[in-house]
């Protein structure tokens, strides 16, 4: 069975729709798993035992160069010639829907009750009905999986194995790391300013913890936002990361601390201990484990219409931030 799965956003979105492929490739060991990618993320994908083929593309271009579009739809036919038995839309929108259909008439997406952008709806020949308000991680499990008759609980979920693998790192990631103390990564930045944690208050989570802290960064804004941090504190700031080293850089990782974004949610994804801010997004976009933890601003989120304006991940206190952090540290000490 050729199957093909299209996700083509964003990092984080990519990382709890991937959490499904090792309950697909357990039940149904000999299909064929193809996944359909914006390039910019196929380095999360890059090495999963559980993909035999990723194929990407750039719709992002479009948005400077229209006439781009024919050169992706022509590599979209040209990936319908593997011959899909089934695709699957785990995005929901209609760019994603579209390339769907293009790959195969056989393809299956949430129903229109279920996403933001319902005429996607219109182009699958099958539909998963999934509450959009609903846990985001159980609503990709259940659109992946269901069409092919696979039931996956909460259970499971929980108990899953890490899945991004990496190769050995090209940054030099030894030097910050060091050996007997505990190493936290921040995670800083976000793509609305109302989702990051003020610097300032990060400031006082370094002060108030004793660790080795390590600051990740994505773009330019964000290294200016590191150096800030650094400046002020003994916290170091990594050198810029592909998306290998980045998983690499985690997977070392004592714990992480950041905004509602990729790198955050690639820790759970990793198994690693995470503590996951939200001021003006949902806490239902992630699993809350053992070692997995979020803090939310009081403010009430209306998650079929985010607000960018709320800015009240501010009142989240750094003692807070703090008080969690030496309760997963405890946590790991017990189970080292």
């Amino acid at each position: 069975m050729k199957i093909a799965i299209v996700k083509l956003s964003a990092l984080g979105d990519i990382v709890h729709a991937m959490v499904a492929l090792q309950f697909i490739k357990e039940a149904l060991p000999r299909a064929q798993i193809d996944w359909i990618v914006e390039e910019r993320f196929a380095g999360v994908l890059a090495d999963n035992p559980h993909i035999d083929n990723i194929l990407g593309l750039n719709l992002k271009a479009l948005k400077t160069d229209k006439l781009r579009i024919f050169a992706e739809i022509a590599k979209v036919r040209a990936y319908a010639e593997n011959g899909y038995d089934l695709v699957i839309d785990a995005q929901g929108l209609i760019k994603s829907a579209l390339v769907a259909r293009l790959l195969s008439a056989n393809c299956v997406g949430f129903d229109q009750d279920s996403i933001r952008e319902k005429w996607a709806a219109l182009f699958y020949s099958q539909h998963v009905a999934y509450a959009y308000d609903a846990n985001t991680i159980d609503r990709n499990v259940a659109v992946l999986t269901q069409s092919l008759g696979l039931e996956i609980g909460k259970e499971q979920i929980l108990a899953k194995q890490p899945f991004l693998y990496f190769q050995p790192a090209s940054a030099a990631l030894d030097e910050y790391f060091p050996a007997g103390q505990s190493n936290v990564i921040l995670v800083i930045g976000s793509t609305w300013p109302s989702r990051n944690y003020p610097l300032e208050k990060y400031l006082q989570v370094i002060f108030g913890l004793e660790a080795n802290f390590l600051i990740c960064w994505g773009n330019e804004k964000e290294h200016w936002m590191a150096q800030w941090l650094a400046e002020r504190s003994l916290a170091r700031v990594l050198p810029q990361l592909s998306l290998n080293d980045l998983k690499a850089a985690l997977a070392r990782a004592d714990l992480v601390i950041g905004n509602d974004t990729g790198p955050t949610h690639m820790a759970w994804g990793l198994n690693r201990p995470s503590i996951t801010l939200f001021g003006p997004t949902p806490v239902s976009r992630v699993y809350q484990t053992d070692i997995n933890k979020v803090l939310k601003s009081p403010s009430q989120v209306n998650p079929f219409k985010l607000d960018k304006n709320d800015f009240s991940i501010a009142e989240i206190e750094p003692k807070a931030v703090i008080r969690l952090a030496d309760e997963l540290f405890g946590k790991t000490e017990q189970t080292a």
